[in-house]
């Protein structure tokens, strides 16, 4: 495959198997190691394209940066106005609130699958959709690498006794183009809410797939929040029957509370 800076990498699944050789060879044949290959840990940073040895994992030098999602209430699609930033809100904010129906759930557009659908995919036409709200970071003034576990951290309400939470990070270049970096899901039971954009949210984490990558100079960092992501993803009903057996599909407002006492923020890990 070819990056879309251009790039076009080794071999990647031969790249990722080279290190079991001599892993087999110290564990199984009882080979002493050789010097080459006595790092514990080995990455591929994308956006630098490189293949990095590492004494740890995660990194010890990384830092956890927080980055606040701020909206005027209207962050749906890239359209909208919502922003990342690192100043922690001063004041309330208004929350951003979608409809989750089931059947119409948000594509799947690469990520970490088996097949031709996997990888590094465009994302603009799934942030088209008025069901996945989006916040981005200003340009960036420096290369910037994210290496390790991400956490968004969310304030969330729903109309539904059960839901998902969907959390994907983009790299955006500066032409607009939205290619995605990784994500996660977080299903749940909730307490159903008349109206979410107003009631008292809950707290929760979305844990996304560990990564690492440089955002270069001149990016965007952005996050997407929705309720689903099929057919990575299963798609939760949102009837609160038991997953194996549920056949109601049940349309969900969703809500996501910021704001000064509800700070949802992106955590991620930052290499200096």
């Amino acid at each position: 495959m070819t990056f879309p800076d251009g790039y076009t990498p080794r071999n990647y699944r031969l790249e990722s198997l080279a290190p079991s050789i001599p892993w087999f060879d110290r564990h199984v044949r009882r080979q002493r190691p050789d010097a080459t290959t006595s790092s514990p840990v080995r990455i591929y940073v994308m956006g630098a394209n490189m293949w990095r040895e590492e004494q740890e994992w995660p990194l010890a030098r990384a830092r956890h940066v927080s980055y606040y999602l701020r909206s005027g209430g209207r962050a749906n699609s890239a359209a909208g106005d919502g922003q990342l930033t690192t100043d922690a809100p001063a004041t309330s904010e208004p929350a951003d609130a979608f409809e989750y129906d089931p059947q119409n759930p948000v594509p799947t557009r690469g990520g970490a699958e088996l097949g031709t659908g996997g990888g590094i995919v465009l994302q603009n036409d799934v942030e088209d959709r008025a069901d996945v709200l989006v916040y981005t970071t200003p340009p960036l003034d420096r290369d910037t690498e994210v290496t390790g576990e991400i956490v968004a951290r969310l304030y969330v309400a729903t109309t539904a006794p059960s839901t998902d939470f969907t959390a994907k990070l983009v790299d955006v270049r500066p032409d607009g183009a939205a290619y995605n970096v990784t994500d996660g899901i977080l299903r749940r039971d909730y307490t159903p809410q008349v109206d979410p954009a107003r009631a008292s949210p809950e707290l929760i984490d979305v844990r996304l797939w560990p990564t690492s990558v440089v955002f270069r100079r001149g990016h965007r960092i952005r996050l997407e929040v929705s309720s689903s992501n099929f057919p990575r993803f299963d798609r939760n009903l949102n009837s609160g029957e038991p997953a194996a057996s549920a056949a109601r599909a049940v349309a969900a407002t969703q809500a996501l509370h910021h704001g000064r006492e509800r700070a949802s923020q992106l955590v991620l890990p930052i290499v200096p």
